[in-house]
């Protein structure tokens, strides 16, 4: 199978084998988020982890910018045109409760395929909530992580009050968000945010080597990992060993599991197949 195109201009989508490569493409506004592109990065999301044939995504961004957040204009603009705002003419419309399932934050959170985050230049608010969701983080050496939300009297609302501190520990999370910092790259790779720093020009390079040596592995043990450690993050030891024990049974039984057997003892590299 092929992942479709983008039915919009302000995210692209390339895929090379097993590898998609999504792109946010509104460098004039450093790849801020648009509701356009939040529908589309769900959709593609949905669409590649769906597809036997993707093994691995990369998430990047055009330009000098990975993202710099919400489109907050985008935003007010429409809440204007449907009138949501109450306090701007106002609107009779009840009180809903969010529902944030179809949500980049979510399907990201959800997905099996592992993602490898590109952060091509400054990452803020939704920015770098989105380089946390991700499997992996490449960065280049001139790209910027701000965790300046209190500065906007706002908060992490993407899920980053729950990564961060898992990712760096309390205290040093509490220092990003509390001082409302911008880190280089190189800080950003010392406390652990990051898995590597590279040239900007290497980046992308980098980027594909390690997609496509995810892929030559078995994409079920793969994925099996990835929602495994997913979900033992809120499961205890007993459980999380029960439930990898179910999955490994049926993998016993896969093709994927012969042929790697095969290609151990012919001394060769296994051939994959997703079965």
């Amino acid at each position: 199978m092929t992942i479709s195109a983008s039915n919009t201009d302000e995210l692209l989508v390339e895929q090379d084998g097993h590898v998609v490569t999504i792109t946010l493409n509104r460098p004039e506004r450093l790849n801020a988020i648009s509701r356009d592109m939040l529908d589309e990065l769900s959709a593609k999301m949905v669409e590649a982890d769906k597809d036997p044939d993707v093994r691995c995504i990369i998430l990047t961004g055009a330009g000098r910018g990975f993202c710099s957040g919400l489109d907050l204009i985008d935003t007010s603009d429409r809440m204007e045109a449907t009138g949501e705002a109450s306090s701007r003419g106002g609107s009779n419309r009840p009180r809903q409760l969010f529902d944030l399932r179809d949500a980049p934050i979510n399907v990201m959170w959800h997905t099996d395929t592992p993602i490898i985050c590109a952060i091509n230049g400054a990452a803020a608010g939704y920015g770098m909530d989105m380089t946390l969701l991700c499997d992996m983080r490449i960065m280049a050496d001139n790209a910027k992580l701000a965790a300046v939300t209190a500065k906007r009297n706002v908060v992490p609302e993407s899920g980053g009050t729950w990564l961060l501190p898992r990712l760096v520990g309390w205290a040093k999370a509490a220092e990003l968000y509390y001082r409302g910092r911008t880190i280089g790259a190189e800080e950003s790779l010392e406390i652990g945010i990051v898995n590597a720093v590279v040239p900007k020009d290497e980046l992308m390079d980098t980027a594909r080597t390690w997609a496509q040596e995810v892929a030559e592995n078995a994409p079920m043990a793969v994925q099996t990992t990835k929602r495994m450690m997913r979900m033992g993050l809120e499961e205890s030891y007993d459980t999380a060993v029960d439930h990898l024990m179910v999955h490994l049974a049926g993998m016993f039984q896969s093709e994927d599991f012969q042929e790697g057997l095969r290609a151990f003892a012919e001394k060769r590299p296994p051939k994959f197949t997703g079965r």
